[in-house]
């Protein structure tokens, strides 16, 4: 009995010491927890919990919810996932605390279960702008990361260490600054905070053949013992706005945002930008926009949206002034940080509280046509599952570097290069004769609705290429000595990718007749057939585009009929195509409708021979010409001589008053170009 009673008395006793020993640990973690120690916080939760009997459900799920706090604070997703299990295990978690729950599932890719347990926190708070946000992320993100994006991404390990590197800011084009916990960072002691070495900032350089130079610690005092980093310059190159977090072993300290200036090729000791009176909120991650007036920065002081908020402040000669919340639709209730700006004015962010992918993602403000800001989401891969922020860009490229802690269970952040190829769009056209011939002498003249005025020569092949902008009209004009003008006009949407858009530019001789295609009759009539319009309202618009010509319209048959017969058919041709064009508001006076009948046989030209072998340039389809062909050979040049062209008369129509002198109103929307200098005038 009396050995019994030892045994019992031995197990008291050490559950007594179990139980002190996890209140020891609690107490420690919690007095982390107050400092912002969140590594050390968690270490000491987890030890708690280990010493704390299962039956003790509630206990267990309280300091289950602890560690995922600090495991959330850290980005250790996974680990703040498997706590809140837990903690939902034995003892069912708050809707807040679920709320939280699910936004980490997203960072894990555990979207369905995210969806489940977001639809659970709408049931009890339907207007909650996070959940809404995360259902509509939980519910589309597969879709998204399936369709993918332009952009393409690399670990970029030139950078990279075995610790977290992140906040990449270019300074020009080849010198890179980023933040580094690596161990050359300054300091002996690992940070309570995040459980590895304090921040520094580095920075690489780039030589002439694009090599990137092993990264180095920026000397002359701007690193301490301390988190240094998250840096932007001024415009200027000269002043450095960086993120300091000074830590207490007695008091919580918070983030606050320095100024180092550039002394010859060293940065001086920083000193603290005052933003605020505000001691008790964090100030972190600047920015500086492209003119240099206003410094964007993160901070969680009151009057904010919730969360971590982007502000600005201007910057003046007296200190800053006129802070500002950025508000929608930049601000949520979530977290917004990591500004940054394009040298177009483009605002990059990262935010938790947008849909997107999960995690941070990285968003950009770009003004629509109205110029009302709108919100864009890149996609994946530039966007992941997990944090990607810190965007910067090598100028006036679409592509640079980023930070993410996608694939690293530690929650490390590293250095991505990222490139989306520039969308381009160009016209590509070809100017040519009419007939097939090759005109090296051509040019085009390129008027656009966003002040483009340009004049193109064209290739020995008669071909040109331009760079066109989206949500711009152009009218282009093919012109060439002794040819009529050729004129098309294109408007330019934007697309999502490159495009190439072919016009064609064929111009019509003055010196020759031209074959107006496709011009149909009926049989042994001068009707005209619904299907020749098109045809004809591409001479309207030829007469239109060059109105001081006047042309001779003729019709003409084969040698089969009479003479008289086809005479009277053709000139009844002619005029009925003449009638068809006043119609359509050409002036009758510049126009000569007549029938040749059979007098006129065709000469074949380039154009023809590459879709009649058996016929060479310069062949004339007389009747006897004809009759020595096989029959179906004929047959199609028989078909050949049926045609209706239009030669040009006059090319000063309209330029000259009564008494010939050159009427000072007129001026010429170019006709047929007989000075190679002369000026154009788009009407």
């Amino acid at each position: 009995m009396k050995h019994a009673y030892t045994s019992w008395l031995l197990i008291a006793l050490a559950l007594l010491a179990t139980a002190c020993g996890a209140d020891r640990n609690i107490k420690r973690g919690e007095k982390h927890w107050a400092l912002g120690e969140y590594f050390d916080a968690a270490a000491q939760f987890k030890q708690a919990y280990t010493k704390t009997p299962v039956k003790q459900k509630k206990e267990r799920a309280q300091l289950a919810l602890k560690m995922a706090r600090c495991y959330e604070k850290i980005n250790m997703a996974e680990r703040s996932v498997a706590a809140y299990r837990n903690a939902d295990r034995y003892t069912p978690i708050t809707i807040q605390e679920r709320l939280n729950y699910a936004r980490q599932l997203l960072k894990t890719e555990k979207y369905k279960l995210a969806e489940t347990q977001f639809c659970t926190v709408l049931d009890s708070l339907p207007n909650n702008p996070l959940a809404q946000a995360g259902l509509t992320t939980a519910r589309n993100a597969a879709q998204q990361k399936k369709e993918g994006s332009r952009y393409s991404v690399r670990r970029f390990d030139a950078f990279n260490s075995r610790r977290a590197d992140y906040s990449p800011m270019f300074l020009g084009n080849d010198r890179l600054y980023f933040t580094s916990t690596r161990n050359e960072a300054q300091g002996d002691e690992l940070s309570a905070i995040t459980g590895v070495k304090p921040g520094d900032i580095f920075y690489a350089e780039k030589d002439d053949k694009g090599k990137w130079s092993k990264p180095e610690p920026v000397t002359g005092g701007l690193n301490s013992d301390f988190d240094e980093g998250a840096c932007a310059f001024s415009p200027d190159g000269k002043t450095m706005y960086l993120t300091q977090c000074v830590t207490d072993p007695v008091a919580p300290r918070f983030s606050q945002v320095m100024t180092s200036n550039r002394s010859d090729a060293a940065w001086t000791k920083p000193i603290p930008l005052t933003i605020t009176r505000d001691t008790l909120s964090s100030f972190a991650h600047p920015a500086v926009s492209p003119d240099g007036q206003w410094l964007y920065f993160t901070s969680d002081m009151p009057g904010g949206q919730g969360g971590l908020d982007i502000w600005r402040v201007k910057l003046t000669s007296a200190g800053p002034a006129e802070l500002e919340n950025l508000g929608e639709p930049v601000n949520t209730q979530g977290n917004e940080e990591f500004p940054a700006f394009r040298s177009n004015g483009d605002f990059y962010f990262a935010s938790d509280g947008h849909p997107g992918l999960g995690g941070l993602d990285i968003f950009y403000l770009r003004p629509d046509s109205s110029g009302r800001p709108t919100l864009h989401h890149p996609g994946y891969p530039l966007n992941s599952s997990a944090d990607d922020f810190g965007i910067t860009f090598e100028e006036p490229y679409n592509k640079g570097f980023f930070s993410s802690n996608r694939g690293d269970t530690r929650g490390y952040d590293h250095i991505y290069s990222f490139e989306n190829p520039e969308i381009v769009q160009t016209i590509k056209g070809w100017v040519y004769e009419i007939d097939g011939y090759e005109l090296p002498g051509a040019q085009v003249y390129i008027v656009g609705t966003d002040g483009t005025n340009l004049k193109v020569s064209v290739l020995p092949d008669g071909s040109f290429k331009q760079v066109v902008n989206p949500h711009t009209n152009y009218v282009l004009m093919a012109t060439c000595k002794g040819h009529l003008n050729h004129q098309e006009q294109i408007d330019i949407a934007p697309t999502s990718s490159s495009h190439e858009h072919v016009l064609q530019f064929p111009l019509a001789p003055i010196n020759v007749p031209v074959l107006i295609e496709n011009i149909f009759y009926d049989t042994d009539k001068a009707t005209l057939r619904p299907e020749s319009e098109t045809a004809l309202d591409q001479l309207v618009k030829l007469l239109n585009q060059n109105p001081n010509i006047t042309i001779e319209l003729s019709a003409h048959t084969d040698y089969r009929g009479s003479a008289a017969y086809n005479k009277n058919l053709s000139q009844r041709r002619a005029e009925s195509v003449t009638r068809y064009l006043t119609a359509h508001g050409i002036s009758p006076d510049r126009l000569t409708p007549v029938g040749y009948g059979k007098e006129r046989p065709k000469t074949i030209r380039k154009k023809l021979t590459e879709t009649y072998p058996f016929l060479k340039e310069g062949d004339v389809l007389t009747e006897d010409f004809i009759k020595k062909l096989p029959p179906r050979q004929q047959d199609i040049c028989n078909q050949l001589n049926r045609r209706t062209e239009f030669t040009v008369l006059r090319t000063t129509y309209g330029m000259f008053d009564e008494k010939g002198r050159l009427k000072q109103s007129v001026t010429p929307s170019k006709q047929e170009t007989t000075d190679d200098e002369e000026d154009f005038i788009m009407d």
